[in-house]
């Protein structure tokens, strides 16, 4: 008895490719195609709502504008806050050594722009230059602001 010897029979070329690499992936339905770019659609527009709102809502911003050290124990900092005039803001300032050591650091309260401020300058009073001096514990070369946030109102 003997079997027929089948390697030299061809089969069809989809077929062997099949067997070695699997059947090919089916595609989406047309259905299934609007609706992922939908969401696809809707997450994006979500996304650029959020963007958009989010830094509407960034009311403090600030910017160094210099330093000065003194001695080996005090530094001046100079800065630059902006936020909605009837806000009051802290912001933590520190003074770094050569290595980027925090030597010196101080958090101080910023209050909100009064009336008058607020009709003699050009913004609104949205903008207030600030100094502030700094003990250190040793000589420092560079002073900056950490960062500056509104306050939470005090619980009653």
């Amino acid at each position: 008895m003997t079997t027929e010897d089948k390697s030299g029979i061809a089969e069809p070329a989809d077929i062997s490719l099949a067997n070695r690499y699997g059947r090919p992936k089916r595609r989406l339905s047309r259905k299934a195609r609007r609706w992922a770019v939908i969401v696809a659609l809707a997450v994006g527009m979500g996304f650029l709502a959020w963007v958009s709102t989010s830094n509407a809502t960034a009311s403090v911003t600030f910017k160094d504008i210099g330093y000065r050290t003194t001695d080996a124990t005090q530094a001046e900092v100079d800065f630059q806050v902006t936020r909605e005039p009837g806000t009051a803001v802290k912001c933590a300032i520190k003074a770094l050594d050569s290595k980027f050591a925090v030597v010196g650091w101080k958090v101080v309260d910023i209050p909100p722009a009064d009336q008058e401020a607020q009709g003699q300058s050009a913004d609104g009073g949205r903008t207030l230059a600030q100094r502030v001096v700094l003990r250190t514990e040793s000589q420092a070369v560079s002073g900056v602001v950490d960062n500056c946030w509104i306050p939470k109102p005090a619980a009653s």
